[in-house]
């Protein structure tokens, strides 16, 4: 069950930030003992492997945060953050953590299964990003695009650290991801409503 959250805040971590997810795992794999990455994902702990995500890191940081250029972004992180949602995913729940001692051999016996799963994680997490992304920057003038990337960063990071740390939080922040947004397509949902309901009011009363 713990397996199962770790990788479900990594590959959601990832539909909103590709390289932060597995740069957590990294760093925490080569740096500390909070995880042990399994041998065949010992790779992404390498100096190298470290350098390319933090520079993709900063790439999408700063692309995301940019009226116009953001919406480029998302159609090329369409391929990139699924891919790096099964990675997050598949590397995530076979570590070894301070909340995993002891990974579930069904994750390790059958490797493509966590992967996929991953992928179709940070790909729904994605998509609703892209898709409300035009939204914000139409309602705000383009003013509200560096708030809304930096608060998906910030829930990126969240759930990156809850996923190894304490899997449990996963669920809080997933629930109040979905609250979020659930409340945001209500309000978008209800003011087209208002405005169709009362146009035809007016124009019986100027008639009148």
């Amino acid at each position: 069950m713990l397996e199962l959250l770790t990788g479900t805040g990594l590959a959601t971590a990832a539909g909103l930030n590709a390289a932060l997810p597995l740069l957590v795992l990294g760093v925490l794999d080569r740096w500390t003992t909070l995880v042990e990455l399994p041998a065949a994902w010992g790779w992404l702990s390498d100096p190298w492997v470290l350098a390319i995500l933090a520079g993709l890191l900063v790439l999408e940081v700063v692309a995301d945060k940019i009226p116009g250029i953001d919406h480029v972004n998302d159609l090329v992180q369409t391929v990139v953050r699924p891919t790096a949602g099964g990675l997050a995913f598949g590397a995530g729940s076979g570590s070894t953590t301070v909340a995993v001692t002891d990974p579930a051999s069904f994750f390790t016996s059958n490797a493509w299964v966590p992967v996929a799963i991953g992928v179709v994680l940070a790909l729904t997490v994605h998509t609703g990003k892209a898709l409300s992304r035009p939204v914000v920057t139409v309602s705000t003038a383009g003013l509200g695009t560096p708030m809304v990337s930096a608060a998906q960063d910030a829930t990126s990071l969240a759930l990156s650290l809850a996923a190894v740390l304490v899997p449990v939080l996963v669920i809080v922040l997933l629930a109040a991801i979905v609250v979020g947004a659930v409340r945001v397509l209500g309000r978008r949902l209800r003011r087209p409503r208002r405005a169709g309901t009362s146009a035809p009011r007016r124009t019986v009363r100027d008639g009148a």
